[in-house]
């Protein structure tokens, strides 16, 4: 069965990309970082066939279950079929209205949001909670302009479901995304890209904690 731990209290998610694992597998890193203190982790490779996506999810759904959220980026037949807990859909993918109607009850559903009023317009669909960015400049989105914690300060009063916020979020800047409203935040080479993936981990932990 899913993993049934509530988004809002799955504070540090982190999103994968297999590309920044230069020292070990992607399935390695998420255990590290996991025992660092990730509680939700996001699969995203984008560039993998359907089988081999899959497979994959299967894997991490191993090291997860019990101890994390694993939610799968956009692929709602993907999530299905690996037993995973959760779906991320993008802001060209699915709405969430339509992934509601495949997935019922049975999967939470996350949606990427880049503005209040898609924030919003996410609640009033029946998302679970929105990944809000990019708040800070991002290695990932290097073409989008950051909209600094000022954005989820003014989605945080008017949206009542879980604010995960992405975008360039480091130990050093989490607390005040946190403290801005974010129930959370998510990254990506701030774990992955570290030499030391569990204990950067702990320090983004560590900055959140509170």
């Amino acid at each position: 069965m899913p993993y049934t731990k509530k988004p809002f209290s799955s504070r540090l998610h982190l999103v994968s990309d297999r590309s920044l694992c230069k020292k070990m597998t992607l399935e390695e890193a998420v255990a590290q970082a996991m025992e660092g203190g990730v509680d939700a982790v996001h699969l995203r490779e984008r560039d993998m066939p359907s089988r081999e996506l899959w497979q994959l999810a299967c894997r991490l759904r191993d090291i997860t279950r019990g101890q994390a959220l694993l939610i799968i980026n956009d692929r709602v037949d993907v999530a299905l079929a690996s037993n995973a807990d959760g779906v991320q859909l993008g802001a060209m993918g699915l709405p969430v209205s339509a992934a509601r109607k495949i997935i019922g009850k049975r999967l939470f559903i996350g949606a990427s949001v880049h503005s209040v009023e898609e924030a919003v317009q996410a609640e009033r669909e029946g998302a679970d909670y929105i990944l809000l960015g990019t708040i800070y400049a991002s290695r990932s989105h290097p073409d989008i302009k950051p909209a600094g914690p000022e954005l989820v300060k003014k989605a945080s009063e008017v949206v009542r479901i879980p604010i995960i916020a992405i975008g360039g979020i480091d130990a050093g800047n989490a607390p005040e995304v946190i403290k801005a409203g974010a129930d959370g935040i998510a990254v990506i080479s701030a774990i992955l890209g570290s030499e030391d993936v569990r204990g950067a981990a702990r320090s983004l932990l560590a900055s959140i904690a509170g």
